[in-house]
């Protein structure tokens, strides 16, 4: 299974010549979902959900499908006719080879004045890979790789840390760094690294990695 960053929550898994995308948002390259299967969004937030980037995607590949929350799925459902599907915490389902499990229902604290909207995580092919969206979830399954959600208006470095150390996969890739400028990076590679318990890496945008 390789692995590809891309900008903020972005990343995309290829396996047996098909494409897994997570997140192309806002944040994220305008071609962040081309040449995908399949497309999972986690949430409605605009770095995480941004119609533009999957009409390029689902236009390119007419066999192509999303899988995502209720939320999104009543935004897009319209312009994406029979290819939305619609899926929340507990859920079990195959798209482009890969095996996922849903997890999770709400997306992280931000102000208590703010309320919360829905988001949930996705498990693939058993563990191999989690990718919480905008919460600290912890799936009830061992994690091989985790996509961590390093640096947010809703989070701070302990409670990073302390996710790391509770889901104890045996790697961490940061996302969600859009926000986290060059000056501040080795800072957290160096606690998230020494503290967290697990191996704790970083692929600059582009960047590859086989799981």
């Amino acid at each position: 299974m390789k692995l590809t960053k891309k900008s903020h929550s972005c990343v995309r898994l290829e396996k047996d010549g098909r494409v897994l995308v997570f997140d192309p948002g806002g944040f994220s390259e305008e071609d962040a979902a081309l040449g995908a299967d399949a497309v999972l969004v986690t949430h409605e937030h605009p770095d995480h959900f941004d119609e533009g980037r999957l009409r390029t995607a689902l236009e390119a590949n007419p066999a192509a499908g999303i899988w995502t929350l209720k939320s999104v799925a009543e935004r897009i459902s319209a312009a994406f006719p029979g290819r939305v599907h619609t899926v929340g915490h507990g859920d079990t389902f195959t798209a482009a080879g890969f095996d996922v499990q849903v997890h999770g229902e709400l997306h992280a604290v931000i102000h208590p004045d703010i309320p919360r909207v829905t988001n949930v995580g996705y498990l693939v092919d058993g563990g191999k890979l989690f990718h919480p969206g905008d919460a600290l979830t912890v799936p009830d399954h061992p994690v091989e790789t985790l996509m961590l959600p390093v640096m947010a208006p809703w989070n701070k470095i302990a409670e990073v840390i302390d996710y790391v150390r509770e889901v104890r996969p045996v790697r961490a890739y940061d996302i969600h760094d859009a926000l986290l400028t060059d000056l501040a990076r080795p800072v957290y590679d160096r606690q998230i690294g020494a503290l967290g318990g697990s191996e704790h890496l970083r692929l600059a945008p582009g960047g590859t990695a086989e799981l």
